[in-house]
């Protein structure tokens, strides 16, 4: 029997969803529904669920929420608005309410801020969609299309040599990667195309640390300023994977974190510290961040997707045939082209149980430190005196990286 605390919740709940969502609406003086209305729906929502477990008494709550502010709009027209949003609004506030009924008041209330949300910023939502091109909205698609509709259908179990190709093990990566590469390139969008020194390291290492470093390394003959802005963006951009092998380790094998984030933490802290010291020289200066398609592209993924089973393939085979030594060369190799395929393969290994948390994460290290050796040797290419400075705030962080990793 529950007590009168824990009956309450979801009424209180759902009062709470209706002024959140209600405070909204009020600000627009087309609605024909403000705090109280919405909050009596949700309310509403939560006793048709609560007095009986029937979907018609549900169903017809509903119908009778969005007849009545249909029929409000009709008879009191305001201007060219008519009333969509604040009717669909209800209907969602209702179906809240009735959630919060069934004991998921957790979820309807995370749901309540992100309709608010919705709604509350509708000109920057509005403003932002009409600045997309059109192979930007295709790309957004594309995404919708990978995420949505191609993963679910996959098969998940292992095909191949040593069953290492796992359908929708490779395509979640797809997806993971292309998110993280498509919330980058929106956030690029947003800030526009000149930005402060830390933002363009942060975004540029986001977006493509190879990218940015070979953008910033032939600016950095132009001037002298562009050398200083450049000596500052350069190591932040190649401190940002470090950050974001955390976040993918955190999605696809949490249980390796205890083993990583000492050795992740000891470089990123290492590295920041000698880069805030360049960094002094080079505020206010311009950035320019580096030219970019859409990474969500089909033809993007798909390429990842593929180098991705290959490597998958290759790591599974050296680790079988050579042990650690084989993969360690693979993480040297492919490092130095990009860092995802091995850093993904090796932490899928590591969660299927074929590789050890130490192997797991020298793995990740070595892919680092070769993928850093090549962007020293394009720096000594472009800008030796720029590579000769750049080295000290990499090598603190390879070296904090590599203690950290021997003390385990």
């Amino acid at each position: 029997m529950p007590t009168l605390y824990e009956a309450l919740v979801p009424y209180g709940a759902s009062l709470g969803i209706g002024l959140l969502i209600g405070l909204e609406r009020e600000r627009n003086p087309a609605a024909k529904a403000g705090v109280r209305t919405f909050a009596l729906v949700a309310l509403l929502g939560t006793l048709a669920v609560s007095i009986t477990p029937s979907v018609w008494l549900m169903a017809t709550g509903l119908a009778a929420v969005a007849a009545t502010l249909i029929v409000a709009h009709a008879h009191e027209p305001h201007g060219e608005d008519p009333g969509t949003t604040t009717v669909v609004a209800a209907a969602v506030c209702y179906l809240l309410g009735a959630l919060a009924g069934l004991g998921k008041a957790g979820l309807a209330g995370s749901l309540a801020i992100g309709v608010t949300a919705l709604l509350y910023f509708k000109p920057e939502i509005e403003g932002f969609s009409a600045g997309l091109k059109r192979h930007e909205q295709v790309s957004v698609l594309q995404f919708l299309v990978l995420t949505f509709i191609v993963l679910p259908i996959l098969p998940d179990r292992g095909y191949g040599p040593y069953e290492a190709l796992n359908p929708r093990n490779i395509w979640l990566m797809v997806v993971l990667v292309s998110g993280l590469g498509l919330a980058t390139y929106v956030a690029l969008r947003v800030a526009g195309q000149r930005h402060g020194v830390l933002t363009a390291g942060i975004l540029g290492g986001l977006l493509s640390s190879t990218a940015a470093t070979f953008l910033y390394a032939r600016r950095s003959r132009d001037s002298a300023s562009m050398e200083r802005v450049a000596l500052a963006v350069v190591p932040f951009a190649n401190l940002v994977p470090l950050a974001r092998v955390a976040v993918i380790a955190a999605v696809v094998a949490p249980a390796i974190l205890a083993t990583l984030l000492p050795v992740l933490g000891a470089a990123l802290a290492a590295g920041l510290a000698v880069a805030a010291l360049f960094m002094r020289g080079a505020q206010g200066g311009d950035a320019p961040l580096p030219e970019s398609r859409n990474p969500a592209e089909l033809g993007t993924a798909l390429r990842f997707g593929a180098f991705y089973a290959v490597i998958l393939v290759v790591a599974a085979w050296l680790s079988d045939v050579f042990g650690s030594r084989g993969l360690y060369a693979a993480a040297l190799a492919s490092g130095m082209v990009d860092i995802d395929p091995i850093n993904l393969s090796a932490l899928n290994l590591f969660g299927q149980g074929h590789l050890t948390a130490d192997i797991a994460v020298t793995t990740i290290a070595l892919a680092y430190l070769a993928n850093v050796l090549f962007k020293l040797s394009v720096l000594l290419w472009f800008n030796r005196r720029l590579a000769w400075r750049a080295l000290w705030p990499l090598a603190a962080t390879l070296a904090a990286g590599a203690a950290a990793l021997a003390a385990r």
